[in-house]
């Protein structure tokens, strides 16, 4: 999927565990863990935004876009 959830980086930059942001948000720790592993089609903007609010980011913080054509070359390569 090229849209890649990063997350991951925000929490690692926040020095923020995922149970903590968890927490905060309101989600189970299971659902962001699936958030976090780009395991999800779609996240609600009031998800997002309680994210965005708990890491004090911007959704583009947390979202990146990846072409297909490099995913596949990455996922070649390694």
């Amino acid at each position: 999927m090229p849209i890649v959830m990063r997350l991951d980086v925000m929490l690692a930059k926040r020095r923020m565990r995922s149970k903590t942001l968890a927490q905060i948000v309101g989600v189970t720790e299971a659902n962001l863990s699936l958030l976090k592993s780009g395991k999800v089609n779609g996240v609600r903007f009031s998800t997002l935004a309680a994210i965005c609010r708990a890491l004090e980011c911007q959704p583009g913080d947390l979202l990146e876009y990846v072409p297909d054509e490099q995913i596949e070359a990455q996922q070649k390569a390694g």
